[in-house]
């Protein structure tokens, strides 16, 4: 199962990448049905579409309902760079996605073990399965890269 998660996290990693180069942060995320097939992926585009909203996880969750006309995601899996946050958490509860799978730990901001745990929140009316620390060291790598290179830019001028 771990290298399955490898493969996708990859996947995911190309999508951060992407979100990097456009000098968004670095998030990318992969929606897997059941089968392993996939269903979308997506990365960061909030500041390209002037949407605060536009988190790989929530471009992603979007994309796969237009693409399979629903907005339940039962039986699947998203791979994601980093800890969702509380937002992005909240989107994967109402989906009923049913595995969140992430690489790095999101201290400021994670809603999925870090700050907070929503995917144990009994009072919710959806729990869902949540693994860490898949690629860890290369989704945090990517993030801690981008950062250095905005303060560097920040202090040049």
């Amino acid at each position: 199962m771990f290298e399955e998660h490898g493969y996708y996290m990859d996947l995911a990693l190309t999508e951060a990448r992407k979100a990097y180069a456009e000098d968004e942060v670095p998030v990318g995320a992969v929606l897997v049905d059941g089968e392993g097939g996939i269903l979308a992926v997506a990365h960061n585009q909030t500041i390209g579409r002037h949407d605060p909203t536009a988190h790989a996880e929530i471009t992603a969750i979007r994309n796969a309902g237009k693409k399979i006309k629903n907005y339940r995601f039962l039986k699947t899996t998203l791979y994601v760079t980093v800890e969702p946050c509380i937002m992005c958490m909240g989107a994967i509860i109402h989906s009923r996605i049913s595995h969140v799978v992430f690489g790095a730990m999101d201290a400021k901001w994670g809603a999925a073990g870090s700050l907070y745990q929503f995917q144990d929140d009994r009072r919710l009316n959806h729990q869902l399965l949540v693994t860490g620390g898949v690629c860890e060291e290369a989704c945090r790598q990517l993030m801690q890269d981008f950062f250095k290179t905005k303060r560097q830019s920040v202090m040049a001028r």
